[in-house]
């Protein structure tokens, strides 16, 4: 082990400094799992896009259907329901992303400052996140669908 101040630490250190480099290692783990934790909170977010999404789109499509079959007279209130969710579905994504982006650069900013003051070791970076990557891709999935459905054009025509 090597503390904070570049000296090695070994079981024959003093106590002192034992128990300020195990001190750094858990606060340097701790946001390890606080990044963790803001990518199951936009997992959440990603799940409920997700379903909102998914089932606005099918609503619409179900009932514009029926239209085009003339099994209906009027199939507006439905469609606009359905259009509704999935507008509510990629409003909540973006605005999920937007905070996840906000929060991961507030604690990337405290971790390099702890850093910087010699507290903690952080020599490894956080990782891409891979759930903002999903969460991305959805957010054009999700402005395809609603594309298909305002202009009656794109791929889910």
């Amino acid at each position: 082990m090597e503390s904070a101040r570049g000296a090695h630490v070994t079981s024959a250190s003093s106590d002192g400094a034992i128990s300020t480099e195990l001190s750094a290692r858990r606060t340097g783990m701790s946001f390890q799992r606080t990044r963790m934790s803001a990518d199951r909170t936009l997992m959440s977010v990603i799940r409920t896009s997700l379903s909102l999404i998914g089932f606005g789109f099918t609503i619409y499509q179900f009932f514009q259907k029926l239209h085009e079959a003339q099994a209906l007279k009027s199939s507006t209130a439905p469609r606009n329901f359905g259009q509704a969710l999935v507008y509510l579905g990629i409003g909540m994504l973006v605005v999920g992303i937007g905070y996840h982006i906000s929060y991961m650069l507030e604690l990337r900013r405290e971790r390099e400052q702890l850093r910087r003051d010699g507290l903690i070791h952080g020599e490894t970076q956080f990782p891409l996140s891979l759930t903002m990557i999903v969460a991305v891709l959805l957010l054009i999935v999700g402005i395809l669908a609603v594309v298909s459905m305002t202009f009656k054009v794109g791929p889910f025509d």
